[in-house]
């Protein structure tokens, strides 16, 4: 397991042999968009950073996610737009970050075809938040999303019928739906194992 800076340097030369069964189906009428997932060394171990969402925004308010958004035309690539966006929402600085690689695209009810661009923080960056757009940045440690039991899985109507959700509720917060689904295909990338990937307690 990824438990430390060169393990997971380690892990991602194997990326190209990980696979990963989408829960939502990709279509290529979805919206090209990418997140960050930052990674932090800290003494207690490794930890990931995650914002929550404002109140007032006219959609996923006051929700869980990873700084990112959608590719504008001058992305040279999807790396760009994580990158992008992360100095935009939370004002951290490009050169601060070692993209590790990318995860597969990952699929949502709402239109977008999401890359998940894994990067390792170095130093430790200043944040600036966008107070329009991110109440909160917090961390989770990457220990405790490597536990299986520690996701649910909800299941939720859509249009097409029902459809399972993860879910990883830690420090009082909910964390739902895509950003859920994405940590535990991280985790089972970093499991190195999909049979043992965080399959989450029925909900």
């Amino acid at each position: 397991m990824a438990h430390d800076i060169h393990a997971l340097r380690a892990r991602f030369a194997h990326l190209a042999e990980f696979a990963w069964h989408e829960t939502w189906p990709l279509s290529e009428r979805q919206t090209e968009a990418a997140v960050l997932l930052p990674v932090r060394p800290a003494e207690i171990g490794l930890q990931v950073l995650l914002t929550r969402r404002t109140d007032h925004l006219n959609h996923h308010a006051g929700q869980i996610s990873f700084p990112g958004g959608r590719r504008e035309e001058a992305d040279t690539s999807l790396i760009q737009t994580a990158l992008r966006e992360s100095q935009e929402e939370i004002g951290l600085d490009p050169a601060c970050v070692e993209v590790l690689g990318v995860l597969p695209e990952f699929g949502t009810p709402s239109g977008f075809r999401i890359t998940p661009v894994v990067g390792l923080l170095l130093g430790d960056p200043a944040l600036r938040l966008d107070d329009f757009e991110v109440a909160e940045v917090f961390e989770v440690p990457l220990e405790f999303l490597l536990q299986r039991e520690n996701y649910q899985l909800h299941r939720v109507r859509w249009r097409e019928g029902e459809r399972r959700v993860h879910a990883v509720p830690h420090g009082g917060r909910f964390i739902w739906g895509a950003t859920a689904g994405i940590l535990a295909m991280f985790a089972a990338f970093l499991l190195d194992d999909v049979t043992k990937a965080p399959q989450g307690r029925a909900g």
